[in-house]
């Protein structure tokens, strides 16, 4: 056995000890994400498919394997499902609109070396995967943020029935801060942790920091990172909102019976 099938054997054990069967369909739901990113890829190699629209459905394929196959269907599920689906529509008119402006798509004059052999008249709309790569790093984020937040006020509502909308609605957006700061940090950290080498590399250039700032490949992230970081942020009051919305309706039907 090699080092990634040990890798992977530790993981699956403590994701059974751990989580139960949740674990085991979290493990599971790993290779099921990577099957709808390899056939999104293979699409997209088409010229006549537009990225975009192929992400979106790669998008509501993930959520419903990473929220519905995990964690079952239920009221917190859905509307955690309903919250991110409406964050990356919101989003992706911003991301659009962010990338026709900056124009950060194709490749970075340091990646010359690299692709000089290959040729770069593939038909495809360097533009369009660009926004397809934002919206696939985004996803995740507000996934989590959704579900967290959609818990939450779940358990606040079952320990304390007589709140109310307001003091709800309040208390999820309370709850949704104290997540932006430390995933908005991760996105971050994992920008620096994944583009180490690259930094090192605009050192041993010479790179002035203005020079870092303009480069292609840098802006590119950077772009990705705070476009993340605006789905986490406004997926928190649309999560908040939805589950007062469908809690205090539940609650109304359950007083009418």
């Amino acid at each position: 056995m090699n080092v990634i099938t040990w890798l992977a054997f530790i993981l699956l054990l403590l994701m059974v000890l751990i989580g139960g069967k949740k674990g085991v369909r979290s493990f599971f739901s790993l290779f099921l994400n990577f099957g709808v990113l390899f056939f999104m890829m293979f699409f997209m190699l088409s010229p006549t498919v537009n990225p975009i629209f192929i992400t979106i459905l790669a998008s509501i394929l993930i959520g419903s394997i990473n929220l519905f196959f995990i964690n079952e269907v239920n009221r917190k599920t859905v509307t955690a499902f309903i919250s991110t689906m409406i964050t990356i529509i919101i989003l992706l008119f911003f991301i659009v609109l962010v990338s026709n402006i900056l124009m950060i798509q194709g490749f970075g004059e340091e990646e010359t070396e690299a692709i000089s052999g290959l040729s770069l008249y593939i038909g495809v709309d360097f533009m369009k995967i660009g926004v397809s790569v934002i919206i696939l790093s985004t996803i995740g984020a507000v996934m989590d943020v959704a579900i967290s937040i959609a818990s939450s006020m779940h358990e606040l509502i079952r320990h304390n029935p007589s709140i109310t909308k307001k003091e709800l609605f309040a208390s999820g957006v309370h709850i949704g801060r104290d997540i932006l700061g430390t995933d908005t940090n991760t996105l971050f950290f994992a920008f620096f942790g994944g583009y180490l080498a690259l930094l090192i590399w605009f050192k041993d250039l010479s790179y002035s920091f203005g020079d870092i700032v303009n480069s292609k490949i840098f802006s590119s992230e950077l772009v990705l990172i705070l476009c993340a970081g605006t789905g986490i942020a406004l997926v928190i009051p649309i999560t908040a909102w939805i589950n007062v919305y469908d809690l205090f309706r539940k609650r109304k039907k359950e007083e009418q019976k």
